[in-house]
């Protein structure tokens, strides 16, 4: 049965949908709340409709208009463009008399716009929460602008209604809570487009932890903070936390995204006291090489970050989700291998390893010329090549960080992966990568234990890793994975009428890659 989030009470007649098209169900989008929030006098006759891109066009289209509205809106991403897209076309077809608005980070940076905003009435670019209200007070009244392209209005944070209280009890129970205590950023890395923000400005701290605190009356426990840079103050950042650990539970969830080299004494203080699996860092480290931070315009101190990262590691229960980005204007396969190497060195539990993508607006587009950089022209607008990395080359690292995430972030493969990594993780894994995919084809649908199965082959056969060792590894994994039956590398006897000469490691290779799942 597929669910929708609904801020008000179902009904037949609402004027107004504020709608978007999430990832996943678990996804809540904070930006409808925001509006829904700062609707004033109109918002009776408004409500949130929420899907994800997993859902078919026509049934999302079915649904909203089963309320016959006269404005439907769309918050539009780089990750539910295309769906988006077929949802309006439809629309077009079979309620023109409908009037669509779209708003969100995809397109807000003309003259660079996708094809959607040809289907719709009005497009409001930036910020939203005042001149949303303003545009759709006209159209209810009967009253058009003329311009198709409006331009958000920046308004004080504290004018802004909060949107806390339009989580509804089906999102307090099964959905992220989304929550910003500061907006913008004060950096300007160019590859993100919070550089266009002119610095980071902070909600009154007062009210916003009073907001908090009605949520977590309400049941709330799964907080993702969405600032970008959430330890900017820390004396803020501080008292956040201590809030958070006077009201600590079992199962309460902190997530946030922190400046990796500005940990001082005072955040250590309090970072020790949460307890396991309480805690989540994303900490976007991207790249260690200087020459390319200066190109991108990205301030970090290299050596704070390596120390930090190993202080949180060692000293702490948070769990750390570090991001590089492969594909940056004069990156290359080498120089990537030594910011890859670093990380893993300081055992972070994830290595998040971005393919760079094209986002609209984003100063990174100054690059394109100069170092050949030759973007997807569809969603995600993923990096294709560029002067220093080649299509193939590019194809092999969009395998790799998949298989990345199966092997290395999944924490079934604790035991074998340093077997598997040697002294030089990154090209050892990406000769694994390429000889998991020669035997397999293949980089989704694999199941658990086909994954043991062909790390058992290509440990042995293409790095050359001791048998016993290797089996001694991924035998402990199999167990703490509990994986039922006998693991499809004990056999030794039967692996040694095929492990052997060449034309038995070809046969070999055929015969896993005849018992692959299809991609």
């Amino acid at each position: 049965m597929v669910k929708f989030g609904m801020l008000i009470q179902d009904n037949n007649d609402s004027a107004l949908i504020l709608s978007t098209l999430n990832a996943r169900y678990m996804h809540s989008a904070f930006g409808l709340r925001c509006l829904f929030a700062n609707l004033g006098g109109i918002q009776p006759q408004a409500q949130i409709i929420e899907f994800t891109i997993q859902q078919r066009p026509i049934d999302i289209v079915e649904r909203l208009l089963a309320t016959q509205p006269e404005i439907i809106s769309f918050g539009i991403y780089i990750w539910n463009v295309e769906e988006t897209t077929a949802v309006v076309a439809l629309l077009r077809e079979i309620a023109p008399r409908v009037m669509v608005i779209l708003g969100g980070p995809e397109v807000s940076h003309p003259p660079d716009l996708p094809e959607i905003v040809e289907l719709a009435d009005y497009v409001i670019t930036g910020p939203a929460e005042i001149s949303f209200k303003q545009l759709c007070d006209q159209l209810l009244g009967g009253k058009k602008p003329l311009n198709k392209i409006i331009s958000g209005v920046t308004v004080p944070l504290d004018q802004l209604v909060s949107p806390y209280p339009f989580y509804n009890d089906e999102d307090i129970k099964n959905r992220l809570i989304y929550v910003e205590a500061s907006r913008g950023c004060p950096f300007k890395c160019e590859f993100c487009l919070s550089s266009l923000d002119k610095t980071a400005k902070p909600f009154a701290l007062d009210l916003f932890l009073q907001e908090m605190e009605s949520l977590l009356a309400r049941g709330a426990r799964n907080f993702k903070f969405i600032d970008r840079t959430f330890n900017l103050k820390v004396s803020t950042s501080v008292k956040i936390m201590e809030f958070f650990l006077d009201r600590m539970t079992d199962d309460l969830y902190l997530h946030f995204e922190v400046i990796p080299d500005n940990l001082p004494e005072p955040l250590k203080l309090v970072l020790r006291r949460f307890p396991v699996g309480s805690l989540q860092f994303e900490i976007g480290v991207q790249t260690f090489d200087p020459e390319i931070q200066t190109r991108i315009s990205r301030k970090q101190d290299n050596q704070k970050t390596r120390e930090n990262l190993q202080w949180i590691r060692t000293n702490t229960a948070a769990h750390i989700h570090a991001d590089l980005i492969f594909g940056l204007p004069g990156d290359s396969l080498d120089n990537f291998s030594q910011s890859f190497n670093q990380l893993v060195a300081l055992n972070p539990q994830e290595i998040q390893l971005g393919i760079l993508k094209r986002l609209r607006g984003a100063p990174l587009n100054r690059h394109t010329t100069e170092f050949a950089m030759r973007y997807n022209p569809k969603p995600p607008y993923n990096i294709l090549q560029t002067a220093d990395i080649d299509f193939t080359t590019m194809q092999r690292m969009t395998r790799f960080a998949r298989y990345w995430d199966l092997i290395g972030n999944s924490g079934r493969f604790n035991h074998a992966l340093p077997q598997l990594l040697g002294d030089n993780p990154f090209f050892r894994f990406l000769e694994l990568s390429d000889a998991i995919f020669q035997l397999s084809s293949a980089t989704w649908k694999i199941s658990l234990k086909r994954l043991f199965e062909l790390l058992h082959v290509v440990a042995i056969e293409s790095l050359e890793i001791p048998r016993d060792v290797i089996e001694q590894a991924l035998m402990l994994d199999y167990k703490k994975a509990g994986l039922k039956g006998v693991s499809p590398f004990l056999n030794k006897q039967e692996n040694s009428k095929v492990v052997g000469s060449k034309a038995n490691k070809r046969q070999l290779k055929h015969l896993a890659h005849d018992n692959i799942l299809q991609q």
